[in-house]
């Protein structure tokens, strides 16, 4: 075994178990939809890290790295969707809504899984520190005569792996509170708190340098 995927797998854990955009959007995403709610914006987060994969794989992430005026354009945007989802979870706080009852949520429609499963997609792919991070960071775990294209492809996919494990628990996770979290204070409160960290989160890469 290459001690330097082990080295990685390690590293890429820990990041994984820190809380990020990507937390809260599942946490949020469950609280109000449902465990298959909560796995759709899983789905949409792991599709863009194939995304980025596939961008780091072909050279095209290092654009981010050497034109700031492409880095500028692809981060404002990336800012402004978790802001506008930020703004949206805080709508939702806002508005009073009679408790849900019964032991089960509702199915959700396949609009709701669909628009959960862009809302993953769209706030991963559309944050460009993401690729530059990766730039920064795999060249750590790559050595001489490695396949430089693939080698750095699978890290990446090793990452989002343990992210699918990792954000699929917590989906169920949060899915088993399901009752307690129908309850509109509750609900309300939640959507509070998710909406001012992801609009956070946003202001944060809004200002962030490479």
């Amino acid at each position: 075994m290459d001690t330097s995927i082990l080295a990685f797998t390690l590293a890429a854990l820990l990041l994984t178990l820190s809380p990020g955009p990507d937390t809260f959007l599942v946490i949020g995403s469950t609280a109000q939809g449902g465990v298959r709610a909560g796995l759709a914006a899983v789905a949409g987060i792991i599709s863009g890290g194939f995304f980025h994969a596939a961008l780091f794989a072909l050279g095209i992430a290092r654009l981010l790295m050497y034109s700031p005026a492409l880095f500028m354009a692809v981060k404002l945007v990336g800012a402004a969707y978790l802001i506008w989802l930020g703004i949206g979870a805080l709508r939702s706080a806002a508005t009073a809504k009679p408790d849900q009852p019964g032991e089960t949520a509702p199915a959700p429609s396949n609009g709701l899984l669909r628009r959960r499963y862009l809302q993953g997609l769209l706030s991963n792919a559309l944050n460009p520190k993401i690729a530059v991070f990766y730039l920064a960071f795999l060249p750590q775990f790559l050595q001489p005569g490695d396949a430089i294209a693939l080698k750095s492809a699978g890290l990446i996919g090793i990452h989002y792996a343990l992210g699918l494990i990792w954000l699929s628990t917590l989906a169920l996770a949060v899915g088993r509170f399901g009752h307690w979290l129908r309850r509109s204070r509750v609900q309300r409160a939640l959507n509070g708190l998710v909406g001012a960290v992801m609009t956070g989160f946003g202001v944060r890469l809004a200002l962030a340098s490479r």
